[in-house]
């Protein structure tokens, strides 16, 4: 039974991740910031799975290490231990350099690398003594791929990528496994600047909760350290 933390897992890919893990017969805690946001969707969780001592929430912010260090070990404590992490939660500001401030900057580089720093630092001990423990990083293809206004999303979604593959490196003798997974257009209400009105054609939440759900029940012997998932039949406009 997987004890997993979910970050950002009130909405969008994290509520779907959250809920595939739970529909596996896991346990999950999941953060977001707005206490209410959290509070309504681990109710949503509990009852979808049947078993509202399976899930529980908290308002917490990434950037904030002592925050991150003490709900790991809330986690811990309530699950007696944790043996997944799911990185996933993220910011985009979406304006070229020249107009971008500092505030806006700091926002995306603080919460999509430095948050996810901070939650992977504070789980590794208690990862280490899990088996066959996982970290999985949601970054995207704009890491590789880089757009026009996207500097500060591009950049830190490149950096998560690498921090991913050296990471993957220094713990998986301690039995904790490593993968970084890359969707790109998904239909959420996290939208960069070239958001169209038909979306139908885009990844749902639920695909790339799929694609976590495979890594989590893949065979120990092997590692899918990188995982690309784009759209079958994108827009051709």
């Amino acid at each position: 039974m997987r004890r997993a933390l979910v970050t950002g897992g009130s909405r969008g890919i994290g509520h779907a991740i959250a809920k595939a893990i739970l529909h596996d017969g896991g346990r999950v805690a999941i953060t977001g910031l707005d206490a209410t946001r959290v509070n309504r969707a681990v109710e949503t969780l509990g009852r979808d799975c049947g078993d509202p001592d399976r899930v529980f929430g908290a308002a917490v912010d990434v950037r904030d290490r002592d925050a991150v260090q003490e709900t790991i070990a809330a986690v811990a404590a309530r699950f007696g231990g944790l043996d997944t992490l799911v990185n996933n939660a993220g910011v985009g500001r979406f304006r070229d350099v020249a107009s971008m401030t500092d505030v806006e900057w700091h926002d995306v580089i603080a919460t999509n690398l430095t948050g996810v720093f901070y939650c992977t630092r504070a789980a590794i001990p208690e990862l280490r003594k899990a088996r066959g423990a996982w970290i999985i990083n949601i970054a995207s293809l704009a890491g590789r791929n880089s757009f026009s206004g996207g500097a500060a999303y591009c950049a830190s979604k490149a950096g998560l990528v690498a921090f991913s593959e050296a990471l993957m490196q220094e713990v998986r003798f301690d039995d904790i496994r490593v993968s970084v997974v890359m969707p790109g257009s998904v239909a959420t209400d996290f939208s960069g600047p070239h958001a169209k009105t038909d979306e139908s054609w885009k990844l749902t939440p639920d695909d790339v909760a799929e694609v976590v759900a495979d890594l989590l029940r893949h065979p120990a012997r092997s590692l899918p350290s990188k995982v690309e998932i784009r759209p079958s039949k994108p827009s051709k406009t």
